[in-house]
């Protein structure tokens, strides 16, 4: 059981709205995120939720990402050699580091390389002994085929770390950076093991990073203190940070305006014109690097059903493709903060093929594609619904209501389903889905971050939510990320979106703009291109 937040009026969300968080001192910062965490570790998540509640604040990784852009910039290490056959890196890391001290943990030792092993060969292993006193599975670690790529991590002195792979990985740097590899103590780990307690590194979590844990309460808040022994000292600016958790969009919006929290995300295109008009608030943006998209689940059958599944057709895919109004979702959903999407990936994603393009919008095509697939007028197939927002969709409600009413012209009768967020993924990775809404923010600007980590064979339990395999499409993506030529990249990337658009396992639908609503008060807020919120480096003034 999580540990309570101590301060009475954060005991509920309803009471959260009336907490006089614009009463707090000038080195709080409260953020209205849209929905709680699944927990705290973040080896073992994929979304941006868990990202920012526990990597973001409260770890580091080898490499970074600078802060609102895409190059890497050293972290936890402060260089890197690679050899000449770009098969093994060695990381030379950063000295003096602090674990966090908390009321459940005192580290005895700064970090070092036994961290770095740690971290890394609990997911490379499965008879590791952590990982058997704690089963748990990495699903962006193994999505990216690293489990299988990196055959050693040794250690050559404390502060020197060695990793072999099997073949190229041209990403393996960016790799590195992202919120998945984020380091863990290996000192804590050992305390937590000995006393039986190993769920607890999900649950209570110690890093090095900007922010320290306090407390958490479910669907309320998490809170935490400023790490005055972080090794970067000017990275730290606030003394408490706090997550106000707040799902609905038009709540937070109220909350931002009455001063209750200074920042928070996603605001609904229509509230776009009134947050603007607010002499208090700003409101910068910047174009997504990111895709909102339904997944088709091809299995043959749907976990949980006895019934053939339509979508296994290429035919039925091919039909709920064409029946799809995209432009009416980006007028009505969208409203004017969205780009129509053709792709896998966004268009400002080096290798994007320009030449990709739409089957376009053909109902009476899609009835007759449906016909020669032996599809009855009136067969049922069931529509996911996301129940967050997320910078690549501000109303899946809205938009899974415009597609039933889409796919109800051609025949098709969608069953609108939803789940709490951290239930929707779970139960979309283990294959539960039919249709689904989903989508991605670009995580490190490489080509293999959308079509290796969302299409590839290797991502089948995680987040290839489509559970689309396809060999000749699979060799393609793995070659090309074994390349280090980068023009030899781009045409291996661009014979895949072809293979991956002629397949359907997906109608992309838009890529949409991120404006992020913040107080005046709020200084040097970075919004980042990987759709992530992180509070290191920002201040707020009086």
């Amino acid at each position: 059981m999580l540990k309570q937040a101590v301060i009475p009026f954060l005991l509920s969300a309803g009471l959260l709205a009336c907490a006089p968080f614009a009463h707090a001192a000038p080195s709080s910062l409260v953020f209205c995120s849209e929905g709680s965490p699944a927990g705290f570790d973040p080896g073992q998540y994929t979304t941006g939720t868990d990202f920012d509640a526990a990597a973001e604040t409260m770890f580091n990784r080898l490499s970074q990402f600078e802060r609102g852009g895409t190059a890497v910039v050293p972290g936890l290490a402060t260089s890197w050699d690679i050899s000449p056959d770009g098969l093994t890196y060695t990381f030379h890391l950063r000295d003096g580091v602090k674990f966090h001290t908390t009321d459940y943990f005192k580290p005895t030792r700064t970090f070092n390389a036994d961290d770095v092993l740690f971290t890394f060969n609990r997911m490379l292993n499965k008879d590791d002994p952590f990982r058997k006193a704690y089963p748990t599975e990495f699903p962006y670690f193994t999505d990216m085929g690293m489990d299988e790529n990196i055959t050693k991590v040794e250690k050559v002195d404390d502060h020197t770390v060695k990793f072999t792979l099997k073949t190229v990985d041209a990403a393996f740097i960016q790799d590195m950076a992202m919120s998945f590899a984020s380091i863990q103590s290996a000192e804590y780990a050992a305390k937590l093991l000995k006393e039986g307690k190993a769920q607890d590194i999900n649950q209570k979590p110690i890093g090095t990073g900007p922010f320290v844990f306090k407390s958490y309460q479910k669907d309320s808040n998490i809170r935490y203190t400023g790490n005055k022994d972080y090794w970067k000292p000017d990275d730290v600016k606030v003394d408490n940070l706090i997550f106000a958790i707040t799902t609905d969009a038009s709540v937070r919006m109220q909350k931002l305006k009455k001063g209750e929290c200074q920042i928070t995300l996603y605001p609904r295109p229509a509230d776009l014109a009134g947050l603007k008009e607010d002499k208090n608030l700003k409101m910068p943006d910047q174009a997504g690097f990111n895709l909102g998209y339904i997944a088709y689940n091809v299995m043959p059958k749907i976990k949980g059903s006895d019934e053939p599944n339509p979508m296994a057709q290429l035919k039925v895919r091919q039909a709920l493709d064409m029946a799809v109004n995209k432009q009416q979702i980006i007028d009505s959903v969208y409203q004017g903060a969205g780009q129509l999407a053709v792709n896998a990936m966004p268009p400002t994603q080096w290798s994007y093929d320009t030449t990709i393009k739409d089957a376009g919008y053909n109902p009476e095509k899609a009835k007759a594609l449906l016909k020669e697939a032996g599809i009855k007028e009136g067969t049922e197939i069931t529509l996911w619904a996301m129940p967050v927002q997320r910078p690549y969709n501000p109303n899946a409600k809205l938009m899974a209501e415009m597609l039933q009413s889409d796919w109800a012209k051609i025949g098709i009768k969608a069953k609108i389903v939803t789940y709490e967020w951290g239930e929707y993924i779970k139960r979309a990775k283990a294959g539960e889905n039919g249709a689904m809404l989903i989508g991605w923010s670009g995580d490190n600007g490489d080509p293999d971050n959308w079509l290796g980590t969302l299409f590839g064979c290797d991502a089948m339990n995680g987040n290839n939510f489509s559970k689309w395999c396809d060999k000749p499409y699979d060799d393609i993506i793995k070659q090309a990320k074994a390349t280090p030529d980068q023009a030899k990249r781009i045409e291996l990337y661009k014979q895949a979106q072809h293979l991956l658009k002629d397949a359907v396992p997906i109608t992309p639908i838009a890529h949409s703009t991120v404006y992020q609503p913040m107080r005046n008060n709020v200084q040097d807020f970075k919004i980042s291109p990987f759709g992530l919120n992180s509070f290191y480096g920002v201040s707020v003034s009086k």
